[in-house]
């Protein structure tokens, strides 16, 4: 099993009034992902369900207060030093839902990318400009685009561009936050079928966070359904999809226009 991430819960302290008197929120308890290799799986909720806070902990932006990550069998470490993450780093990437605000706006794409590659010393100085040339095409971005800025290019473009930073590392999994969010919707199915096209080629794992069911279906083969910070179902998708047995997960199909949720269950 490429990832498997067990039993995780996360419990903020919040702070409030004059007093600063301090309350507990528990916004993720007892959750289990896996991630089998090459395997894709969704995790899908609405807003303040935990699945985004799952995801920060699986890359160690969050640290859980109980439960287990493992990567290819190994334990890793819940307050990672800057060795482990470092290590980290290379076993998993994260893109997440705005790629203006991921990327830095003074820095080219190429750099952005070139960064990477240094960083983890995946490339001699001399073939790092065509390392980025390679990972820039693989994203089915024109080369001719790593002298540009993010403000310079379109919504779609710089989530390619955030992807092929990700893939720089060379990572077993990538976790995807709400990747196509912010997209209009003839640029989500362009950034999907990229990312069902890079894991077949790549036999790269992909673990994605979404709260559209019927999106997730071009890229997962499984889902897990969370809501208030718990799991309330889990299976294959197109299973979930035709036959949902949880109420919370007939709503959100419900919520999915027509026409999208006709073609899911008759494809």
């Amino acid at each position: 099993m490429l990832l498997e991430a067990e039993h995780l819960s996360k419990t903020f302290r919040l702070r409030s009034g004059l007093l600063g008197r301090s309350t507990k929120l528990a916004a993720v308890h007892d959750v289990s992902v896996t991630v089998p290799s090459s395997g894709s799986v969704a995790i899908v909720g609405e807003t303040g369900s935990g699945k985004t806070t799952v995801a920060r902990m699986i890359v160690g932006l969050e640290i859980p207060t109980a439960g287990q990550i493992s990567v290819d069998g190994v334990p890793l470490s819940l307050r990672p030093d800057r060795a482990e993450r470092r290590r980290r780093a290379r076993l998993m990437q994260m893109v997440f839902q705005n790629p203006f605000l991921s990327l830095d706006s003074r820095q080219t794409i190429g750099a952005a990318v070139a960064e990477v590659t240094r960083v983890h010393r995946l490339s001699s100085k001399a073939q790092t400009a065509s390392r980025v040339d390679e990972l820039l095409e693989a994203v089915g971005l024109d080369r001719r685009l790593r002298t540009s800025r993010p403000r310079q290019l379109s919504g779609g473009q710089c989530q390619r561009a955030a992807i092929a930073r990700a893939l720089a590392a060379e990572p077993e999994l990538l976790v995807l936050d709400e990747p196509v969010s912010a997209l209009d919707v003839s640029t989500q199915a362009q950034i999907l079928n990229l990312l069902a096209d890079l894991r077949e080629r790549l036999g790269i794992g992909v673990l994605m966070i979404s709260h559209d069911l019927a999106l997730v279906r071009q890229v997962a083969d499984e889902v897990v359904v969370m809501h208030r910070g718990e799991v309330v179902e889990a299976g294959p998708v197109e299973e979930v999809l035709v036959s949902p047995r949880e109420p919370y997960t007939q709503q959100l199909l419900a919520a999915v226009p027509e026409r999208i949720v006709v073609r899911a269950a008759t494809d």
